[in-house]
């Protein structure tokens, strides 16, 4: 029997509390088919990761490597994959540079490591495009009506990814989500961004479940930085095949793994359609696929949901 679910209790409290944890929503059939294409993309972007050579060399590459080594915990050969990702990124952009440091330049304009917290925990971006039969999670019929009831019917799908927090590794830093993280405080008092996690795994206070500060979106500022716990912290602990969800201006980290097991998740954060997209998928989609996607589906990519070429 299909569970039913109060969908307008649980927005309550997510636009309260500013989180909710909704247990066993996925069917033993998508969970299954999400851990076998997350396994496999995960296995083949670490056997072969992704490293351009069509850029040139710029000035600013030492600082960009360094940017990465301080900012994330990347290892040296990631970091320099790092650098390739940025000169292929100009290469395809005229070659023009940013007008600010590397430190300054909007988290939606740089490529992210994929391998970090010194190679043990792992991301596969833009996975629409890697796993198109994982569209339904983008559509989910329990977390898109609370995402709309939110952000409004228009919103768009701002990142689709699939993490992996390795074993024996320390824990995220306190954040809210780029953009929020980059601009004047205080911050916006609406939601401008959702962000649901969909577990693969059990998530536990033992392996990197995620932490969140009950009612910090209400604060309107960032969080100091680090990783220490927080007095009033909530661990989002719940089995495979749950979601999580919060606002992405709500305080939150991965928390530290300390069994010999990795703990995966697939991520889909959403935003206000006139926010940029964290991800393009339109221009990276490849031929063919978008036809076979649902309407919905097509939008919250940004299909219909970008300026006209005008003429």
């Amino acid at each position: 029997m299909a569970h039913v679910f109060d969908l307008q209790t649980i927005t309550r409290h997510l636009v309260e509390e500013g989180y909710a944890v909704i247990e066993n929503v996925l069917s033993k059939e998508l969970l299954a088919l999400a851990r076998e294409r997350v396994s496999d993309l995960m296995s083949q972007e670490r056997e072969q990761p992704f490293h351009p050579t069509d850029g040139v060399p710029s000035e600013d590459d030492d600082e960009i490597a360094a940017y990465y080594k301080t900012s994330y915990t990347v290892s040296d050969a990631e970091a320099q994959r790092m650098v390739a990702r940025t000169r292929h990124y100009r290469q395809q952009n005229e070659n023009t540079p940013w007008p600010v440091p590397v430190n300054k330049v909007s988290k939606n304009f740089l490529h992210l490591p994929t391998l970090f917290d010194h190679d043990k925990s792992q991301r596969v971006w833009n996975l629409i495009n890697k796993a198109p039969d994982l569209a339904p999670l983008v559509e989910h019929e329990v977390v898109l009506p609370m995402v709309r009831t939110i952000l409004g019917q228009d919103c768009n799908l701002h990142d689709f990814e699939s993490t992996s927090i390795g074993a024996g590794t320390g824990g995220g830093a306190w954040h809210v989500d780029a953009p929020l993280g980059q601009i004047a405080e205080p911050l916006p008092e609406f939601p401008m961004m959702i962000q649901n996690v969909w577990m693969l795994d059990d998530f536990t206070a033992l392996n990197g479940a995620t932490r969140v500060m009950p009612r910090s979106h209400k604060l309107r500022k960032v969080p100091p930085w680090g990783g220490a716990s927080m007095a009033g912290e909530v661990t989002l602990t719940a089995p495979a095949g749950s979601v999580a969800i919060w606002l992405s201006n709500t305080w939150h980290r991965s928390g530290p793994n300390t069994t010999d097991q990795p703990r995966r998740a697939i991520l889909c954060n959403y935003c206000l359609s006139w926010l940029r997209q964290f991800t393009d998928f339109t221009s990276t989609m490849p031929p063919g696929i978008a036809a076979g996607l649902s309407n919905d589906v097509r939008y919250l990519l940004g299909y219909a949901a970008r300026a006209p070429q005008t003429r």
